[in-house]
């Protein structure tokens, strides 16, 4: 799963790479963790002044469960007035993904999602941390609305 997740980004960033020289804010491009109730890997690129595409790979374990998916999302960025480096951002995209229960046998599942988040880029140095909110209506196997996943995202901008 984990080579899957890295060949997955890996590509993501080579066809976004060279879709624009724009930059959605400070940073052009962020690769990093996202944390919270699923930990993963995050990689956010510009693709015009306001606009970035985020690909954000989730994978949990536990003793009964055992889930990995992808997903992608479209956010548009608004600066806060007096707060440099400070951004507030919202937009929508999708995960597909899959799950096994010990016991039952696994499913793959596909999910519409939102987002609402802040964005911050420390200024000269590196670095960039968010703090977002992810809903998701799920539209296989079953339909139903998950209330979503805080999390906060630590990254490397280049």
């Amino acid at each position: 799963m984990k080579k899957l997740l890295f060949t997955l980004i890996a590509i993501a960033t080579l066809f976004t790479a060279g879709l624009t020289d724009a930059q959605a804010q400070d940073y052009k491009n962020a690769i990093g963790g996202r944390f919270g109730s699923a930990n993963g890997v995050s990689f956010k690129t510009g693709l015009s002044k306001k606009a970035m595409l985020e690909l954000i790979g989730n994978f949990r374990s536990t003793k009964g469960t055992s889930y990995f998916n992808l997903t992608g999302l479209y956010e548009v960025y608004n600066p806060i007035g007096g707060a440099e480096g400070l951004n507030w951002y919202y937009g929508a995209g999708a995960t597909i993904g899959s799950y096994k229960v010990k016991g039952f046998d696994g499913d793959v599942y596909l999910s519409a999602n939102g987002v609402l988040g802040l964005d911050y880029k420390f200024k000269g140095a590196p670095i960039n941390l968010s703090l977002d909110w992810i809903p998701a209506l799920q539209l296989t196997p079953d339909t139903g609305f998950w209330g979503g996943d805080v999390g906060l995202g630590v990254r490397f901008t280049f």
